[in-house]
């Protein structure tokens, strides 16, 4: 597994990140979801970069041009429900491909435990294509670890990528650990040191589906 971490390298990037996580920003749902929507928009493109591509003759009013172009059958999956704006951000730049959608949510035990259910999933067949599954927050890693489980009975991927906003170095080493796969990417647009007590990455910025969406009972 290798894992790509964007704010290594400063781009505008790391703008739409500040403002998820900006208290005073972040009250407007409607600007939260853009920038989770244009965060995707990035990441999508940064991960295109390991898409194979081949040289196609393409027909102008004025003549031919070769134009290199990805190869991959594409299927882009997300988490819901505080996925989905981070994967309208890939939709708008890869509109040619298939879609998958789960739900991964927290059964808690109590105030402190809890475990990771999942209850549904709309997925084609992935058999030799290139999955990509958007999570805006990687907290523990189980839900990612579980949703690339589910997905798997839908077909064997040929390349796996697993993108997020904000990942904790928890997360990122018990994914490491538990998917210790040559065909598996991580991409995270920022790196955070901690969890809290109720499992949250701190700083982080909250509940990102809460602030995309409002809260929830």
């Amino acid at each position: 597994m290798k894992i790509i971490n964007l704010s290594e390298t400063d781009s505008i990037l790391n703008r739409f990140v500040a403002e998820l996580r900006d208290i005073h920003i972040q009250g407007d749902s409607l600007r939260f979801r853009r920038n989770m929507e244009r965060i995707g928009e990035i990441m999508a493109y940064e991960i295109s970069k390991e898409f194979s591509y081949t040289v196609k003759h393409i027909e102008s009013p004025l003549g031919i041009a070769p134009v290199s172009m990805p190869g991959d059958q594409i299927v882009l999956s997300t988490i819901l429900r505080a996925g989905i704006p981070y994967h309208h951000g890939f939709l708008n730049c890869m509109d040619y491909a298939e879609n998958a959608f789960i739900s991964a949510y927290r059964k808690y035990k109590d105030t402190l435990k809890f475990d990771i259910h999942i209850e549904y999933i709309a997925s084609p067949p992935l058999d030799n294509k290139t999955l990509i599954i958007t999570d805006p927050m990687l907290a523990t890693g189980s839900s990612m670890e579980l949703a690339y489980k589910a997905l798997l009975t839908k077909g064997t991927p040929q390349q796996v990528h697993l993108a997020a906003i904000i990942s904790s170095e928890q997360a990122l080493t018990y994914l490491t650990e538990q998917l210790p796969f040559e065909n598996i990417t991580i991409w995270t647009a920022a790196i955070d040191t901690g969890l809290d007590e109720h499992s949250y990455i701190v700083p982080g910025l909250g509940d990102a589906g809460d602030l995309a969406y409002g809260e929830k009972i």
